[in-house]
């Protein structure tokens, strides 16, 4: 029988020390002020604080706390997108990545959200899905891709397939480079930003500028 459980409902304890991956100090640290979220996907975490640096952090996974929240309906990729009364059009960056490294995933989008920078992140539900035109709609809709690059994400069939369309329709492609990964050919000539090291909002503000720009 097919599970279809949440992989980030780990239904942690309210009395558990939570620790979250600080992309400032490169390591796992205590969250502090913890509050529970549903993401814009519909996906439960905890946001707060590193306890080191004071850097915002994110850990996905199901606590008691969102027994108490009720879970929003996921954002839809229109909601991005231009539509009747003459909302404003955005260009909107795919986030390809893979489950591994979802909670740098969500950090990344909501620092880009503060800069002016709309993605959007697939969620698990969209696994497996056979769309009417063979596409997620959003590989179609996207403007650009930004690719988080480690060695298990370069093999994740999910974000090879995704990466496959954007280059056949010759759309932009950035790289996030995460972990040290041998990149394929397709995105070896890339613009390419190292987040692997301790220079996290120097390297996030040349992304800014490149995906601005």
């Amino acid at each position: 029988m097919t599970d279809h459980s949440d992989p980030f409902d780990d239904h942690a304890d309210e009395g558990d020390l939570l620790e979250a991956y600080c992309v400032s100090c490169r390591q796992k640290t205590p969250i502090e002020n913890p509050q529970a979220i549903w993401t814009r996907r519909g996906t439960p975490g905890t946001r707060g604080t590193c306890a080191d640096c004071g850097t915002t952090v994110i850990r996905m996974g199901r606590t008691a706390s969102h027994d108490r929240l009720k879970r929003p309906e996921p954002a839809q990729l229109a909601d991005l997108l231009p539509g009747k009364g003459g909302r404003k059009a955005f260009p909107v960056v795919y986030v390809n990545y893979s489950v591994a490294d979802a909670e740098f995933a969500e950090i990344l989008a909501e620092d880009l959200k503060r800069a002016g920078v709309h993605t959007w992140l697939p969620g698990p539900e969209d696994e497996g899905v056979q769309w009417a035109t063979g596409v997620h709609p959003a590989l179609v809709e996207c403007a650009a891709m930004l690719v988080i690059a480690t060695p298990l994400a370069l093999k994740a069939t999910a974000v090879r397939d995704a990466l496959e369309y954007f280059v056949k329709t010759r759309k932009p492609v950035v790289v996030a480079t995460l972990e040290p990964a041998d990149l394929p050919d397709s995105l070896r000539r890339k613009p390419r930003f190292d987040f692997s090291g301790d220079d996290y909002k120097r390297q996030l503000r040349a992304l800014i500028a490149a995906l601005s720009g």
